[in-house]
């Protein structure tokens, strides 16, 4: 039984730095890496500068400090970085070019089966790749059957959150859960122990993302779905050797048959010249013109002129006239590394040896580029024109720095590929059958796919999220002082007492629904991070079996559907879906509702029937 009373100062405090985590978590203005960071080191020096002896010892600030070396973080870099060797070999293409062939058949089918398929990859495989593996080509099909792609979007985005909530190392939330459980005491479950509940209430998530969700999401203008060609502004420089060099304005646009439409000529970063009929021509000058893609191509083939990013530079690095050229479309989206920068100032062209040709921005036309299209601030929802080698252009969708919507050709299946799947398939195989602990087996799949070239250290720092790792980090070390203070004790208490004399069933229904409020409104991973001792402490009280209150802590610390923050893919759809807010609440809280009376009816049944 756990002791009522008053927490003592130092679980006091931890409780108060608990809830300003909490809040901390929540606000969108301040870094979550940074608020993380935050809560680390008010902890390490406050127990340092006010020591505090517990029952199982003095509490030092290396306590806090060890969540580096956590097995569960390890687990979760380990396979973060596996993760992003699939998308990086191209492995996951075959899945989408096929999804967006059986589109032409049934629709209806077909949109099922992607739900479907987004969710069995995300019981292995970090859902962010997913989610940007999907986004275009459910763009690119509702474009093509004049559907609504806004009704598609968000289900297939909630679709992955489901599916990671169905082993062990679905989300880093299901790892930190079955870490923190295992530290307390509790056995290790294996990677399919909770399948099965799992898959009755995900099948009925499914279904209402399949059949219901699509029907009560509004329709939105889609930034990057404009089902007219899209009209891009560019800069058309004109070279010593251009045919109109010399010439006068309307001789320029004469040589365009009248079609080109020049809003400006920029002759210097300080210096415009009228677009007048009779202004001169010269070399160096740039022009400012508003066309499709193929119409910027034409014109700058008819004046000899050249289309390109100020500060590309067109050289062996980043040739215009190989054979497997291609031109591709990009979208800047939410937590891209061009949002609020310049490309220059992400060295674009050197790190992709593409040149960006011209930008798209909807609802506004650019009047000016004073200082060029490569210093001009990126903002979420530009698409870029961009120009480059055909491998070059699988690379950078494969980095995931935009989001390439289309090219001229299919990109090539990499010869990699097979080599990323079939290690990808020994780390789950050695996890799943207890060989090898899912830690071990997926830092060594990271070195293999190393040794194969499938990834490269600048992909696996590229994959490493530090936010990620942080709140983690973070998360375990509050966790920790919960625990060690009796904080955690404290707050079962609570809520025994807040649930005297209910039935097992309805303490665990209460705990799920905690757990989904919290997860929307902080981090998830603090949410279960948190919770899990709580939820073994309110076990040991009512002396029941803990492992169906750990579970209750992982199923409702992944239900991140209410608000856009809650999850990075989320916000990763409602940029692509030009979503608003309350469209998370409108589909979000029924699904809620939905897997919190699946789970509050399956968990009991398993466990107590």
């Amino acid at each position: 039984m756990i002791e009522s009373g008053l927490p003592n100062p130092h679980t006091l405090a931890v409780l108060i730095l608990t809830v300003v985590a909490l809040i901390l978590f929540s606000r969108e203005k301040i870094p979550l890496e940074t608020s993380s960071l935050l809560v680390l080191t008010v902890l390490a020096v406050g127990f340092e500068v006010f020591p505090y002896q517990g029952e199982a010892g003095a509490v030092r600030a290396v306590d806090f400090f060890r969540g580096f070396g956590h097995e569960a973080l390890v687990a979760v870099s380990a396979l973060m970085v596996a993760g992003h060797g699939l998308v990086r070999s191209g492995a996951l293409e075959p899945v989408g070019r096929t999804l967006a062939k059986m589109w032409s058949v049934s629709p209806s089918i077909s949109f099922l089966l992607t739900l479907v398929i987004a969710g069995v990859l995300s019981a292995f495989i970090n859902n962010t790749p997913i989610v940007i593996l999907l986004l275009p080509i459910l763009v690119s099909v509702s474009l093509q059957t004049k559907s609504n792609a806004s009704s598609l979007l968000m289900p297939m985005g909630f679709a992955t959150l489901i599916g990671g909530m169905s082993t062990t190392i679905g989300t880093s939330t299901n790892l930190l859960v079955i870490g923190v459980a295992a530290d307390l005491g509790l056995r290790r479950m294996e990677m399919f122990d909770f399948i099965l509940p799992a898959l009755i209430a995900n099948s009925i998530g499914l279904i209402y993302l399949w059949l219901v969700a699509p029907r009560i999401l509004p329709k939105r203008e889609l930034v990057l779905a404009d089902t007219s060609p899209r009209v891009f502004t560019a800069h058309l420089v004109i070279m010593e050797e251009s045919l109109a060099a010399g010439m006068t304005l309307s001789e320029v646009i004469g040589l365009t048959n009248n079609a080109m439409n020049v809003e400006g000529i920029r002759r210097s970063e300080t210096t415009y010249i009228m677009p007048l009929p009779d202004a001169i021509i010269n070399p160096g000058d740039r022009l400012l013109v508003h066309d499709t893609p193929g119409h910027l191509k034409e014109f700058e083939q008819l004046l000899g002129a050249t289309l390109y990013s100020a500060g590309d530079e067109v050289d062996d690095d980043h040739p215009l006239q190989a054979d497997d050229q291609q031109l591709a479309e990009a979208i800047v989206f939410q937590g891209s590394p061009l949002q609020n920068r310049t490309l220059n100032e992400i060295r674009f062209a050197d790190s992709y040896q593409l040149v960006v040709l011209a930008i798209h921005r909807a609802n506004e036309r650019i009047k000016s580029m004073p200082q060029g299209l490569g210093n001009l601030n990126m903002r979420i929802g530009d698409v870029l024109l961009v120009q480059g080698k055909r491998d070059q252009i699988s690379e950078l969708k494969q980095q995931s720095i935009v989001m390439v919507l289309d090219s001229t050709t299919d990109l090539p299946h990499s010869r990699k590929a097979p080599y990323s799947l079939a290690i990808m398939l020994g780390i789950i195989l050695l996890a799943a059958t207890g060989i090898l602990p899912i830690a071990v087996s997926a830092t060594g799949g990271v070195l293999l796919m190393l040794l194969c070239s499938c990834l490269s250290w600048r992909d696996i720092s590229r994959a490493l999220n530090a936010q990620v790792i942080l709140i983690i980090v973070a998360s375990l070390a509050l966790g920790n002082a919960l625990l060690m203070t009796g904080g955690s004790a404290f707050l079962a208490n609570t809520f025994v007492h807040m649930t005297e004399g209910a039935s097992p069933t309805i303490v665990l229904s209460s705990l799920i629904l905690l757990m989904a409020i919290l997860t929307n409104v902080v981090s998830n991973n603090a949410a279960a991070v948190i919770g899990t001792p709580v939820a073994i402490s309110i076990a040991n009280t009512l002396q029941l079996s803990p492992e169906p209150f750990v579970l209750a802590v992982l199923f409702g610390a992944n239900m991140s559907y209410a608000t856009p923050m809650a999850y990075q893919t989320n916000l990763l759809v409602m940029s692509a879906g030009n979503y608003k807010f309350w469209d998370f609440m409108r589909v979000g809280l029924p699904l809620i509702l939905i897997m919190w009376l699946a789970y509050s009816w399956i968990l009991p049944a398993f466990y107590y029937s």
